[in-house]
Formats: C-alpha cells, sequence, structure tokens
C-alpha cells in the first residue's frame, strides 16, 4: 500500500479492499510513520530524506574501516593502509624476542582472520614476521610493530 501511495494512487483506493478496521490501522500507520500527510492523506515525498538526514552514521577512520573487534573484514587495497593494518595484527600476536611455531602463529592469528595462511603470509610478505626457511619458527623482525600502539 505504501508502495502504491508513492507511486501516485490515494489513501482511498490503495485501502479500498480492507476491512473498516484494516483501514484506519493502516491509514493510523502511515500517517504516523510520516509517510503520508494527515490532512490531505497525500505522500509526502521528503519523508525518506528527513528520515535520512535525522540519522547520523559515524565515520570509520583509519583501521577500524577495515575490522570488526579484531577480526578482519577485509583487507585494504592501498598497499600503505594494509600495512598499517598487518603492523597493528603483528603487534597484537607477537612479543618482542617471541619464537612462535606455525601451530602458535596460527592459533593467535585466529580471532583476526579464518583464512591463518593468508594472514601469515601477509606478516611474512610485508617483512613484519620472518619465517626459517623450513616454515617450523615465526617471530618479528623489528621493522614497525614493536613500535606500534595497541
Amino acid at each position: 500500500m505504501a508502495a502504491e501511495i508513492m507511486l501516485g494512487a490515494t489513501v482511498e483506493s490503495a485501502i479500498a479492499d480492507l476491512s473498516p478496521s484494516k483501514r484506519r490501522k493502516v491509514t493510523k500507520a502511515l500517517v504516523d510513520s510520516g509517510m503520508v500527510d494527515p490532512e490531505t492523506q497525500a505522500f509526502v515525498p521528503d519523508v525518506f530524506r528527513k528520515v535520512l538526514e535525522s540519522t547520523h552514521v559515524p565515520t570509520r577512520q583509519g583501521r577500524e574501516r577495515f575490522v570488526d573487534g579484531k577480526r578482519i573484514l577485509q583487507y585494504p587495497a592501498n598497499l600503505e593502509e594494509r600495512g598499517e593494518l598487518l603492523a597493528w595484527v603483528a603487534s597484537e600476536v607477537f612479543t618482542a624476542d617471541e619464537v612462535l611455531t606455525e601451530r602458535q602463529v596460527n592459533d593467535r592469528l585466529r580471532p583476526f582472520s579464518q583464512d591463518v595462511a593468508v594472514l601469515r603470509r601477509y606478516l611474512v610478505d610485508y617483512e613484519l614476521v620472518e619465517r626459517r626457511s623450513d616454515g617450523t619458527e615465526y617471530a618479528l623482525t623489528g621493522r614497525g610493530p614493536a613500535s606500534m600502539q595497541s
């Protein structure tokens, strides 16, 4: 009915097939929502603009644009931003002079991403974490995360 009214139908024609009690309820709901003017029973074209203007959605900044809590929602396309996100992850997962097994790294990365192999690879590719050639141990490289704040 709301769609019919938005497309130019009158309230009366839109609710004609309803019982009298349903007509009253629907008319009241349309008026209470601000979609229909109570006097003229006509559609109020600015209703959605007014609702959108009254609702403020805060803009997320920095790494918050890419995470929900600790969970990475997407990796930034911008390589510098991606590096900053990964540096934050490395600083959360590793401590200075700590050497971890691949299993330990995976366990610590799991809260950040479902695909821990990709995240682990990114940390190595961005030279934030170094990996032994046999893949058994991982440690911070000292290039950034140690100076990052959580």
